[in-house]
């Protein structure tokens, strides 16, 4: 590394090696503490969390393709505040967060991307993202301008989601803490949940606009395959054909685009 490097941020100080590689990123990144979250509040800016080790490949291929790229930096710098974390230093972090990528995406995986609310409610994420739509996943960049714009202009929708992600992690956490198991009155009592919100006419729960619930439509899935219950079906095809989707639910295989864009 050049010893006048171009770019500089806050990282430099921090002792871990997986932190102080991002350290010349023309990225602003801060780590976990209390100045990110407070900057986070005063600029009503939601936070950016990447979540990632020393030894992961696509950690690496990542922070080169798109941290260490001007025009991307630019777009995290402007409207997020982004905060880097080595999951080997905070795995409470990381569990809560895998947790969350998990339960939207139905995978986990490192590096984790996780956006959230300024008091820290995860509302969209996911893993890998590349630099340009490729591999079925959408470019990072327009990954970053889709949440600047939902969170600016759709704020209650992303409230909404927030707030049924912190849910269904209260209620993961109150399941391994107290040893339950996963019963059929759980997945039943989920059902029903689902269609108590269920919006029969443009599809999705909620209301409008809605982020895609790929985990919720996988358990509606197994629901109508256990219970040959057509309306959990139908709530399954409704939202994807709503959504653009192309899929052939009955033969177990479906395909939900990207939510943003």
């Amino acid at each position: 590394m050049s010893d006048n490097p171009k770019h500089t941020n806050r990282l430099i100080n921090e002792t871990s090696p997986y932190l102080l590689q991002h350290a010349h990123n023309p990225v602003n990144w801060y780590p976990w503490g209390e100045e990110a979250l407070a900057q986070a509040e005063q600029q009503d800016k939601p936070i950016l969390l990447s979540i990632g080790y020393a030894a992961c490949h696509w950690c690496h291929v990542m922070e080169h393709e798109s941290f260490e790229n001007e025009g991307i930096a630019a777009i995290m710098n402007e409207h997020f505040i982004s905060i880097k974390v080595d999951r080997e230093e905070r795995p409470d972090l990381d569990e809560i967060y895998m947790n969350a990528v998990q339960m939207l995406t139905g995978q986990g995986g490192w590096p984790m991307t996780m956006f959230l609310t300024p008091d820290l409610k995860p509302f969209y994420g996911g893993t890998y993202f590349p630099p340009d739509n490729r591999y079925g996943r959408p470019g990072f960049p327009r990954v970053l301008l889709g949440v600047a714009e939902a969170y600016r202009e759709r704020r209650d929708e992303v409230g909404e989601q927030a707030d049924q992600i912190i849910g269904n992690l209260n209620q993961l956490s109150a399941m391994e803490g107290h040893g339950h198991q996963l019963t059929t009155d759980m997945l039943d009592q989920a059902y029903q949940d689902y269609l108590s919100r269920f919006d029969h006419h443009e599809g999705g729960f909620g209301s409008a606009p809605k982020f895609p619930p790929s985990m919720g439509l996988s358990l509606l899935l197994r629901h109508w395959h256990r219970t040959d219950n057509a309306n959990a079906l139908n709530m399954v095809e409704v939202t994807l054909e709503k959504n653009g989707a192309r899929w052939d639910v009955r033969s177990a295989w479906w395909r939900i685009p990207p939510l943003l864009g």
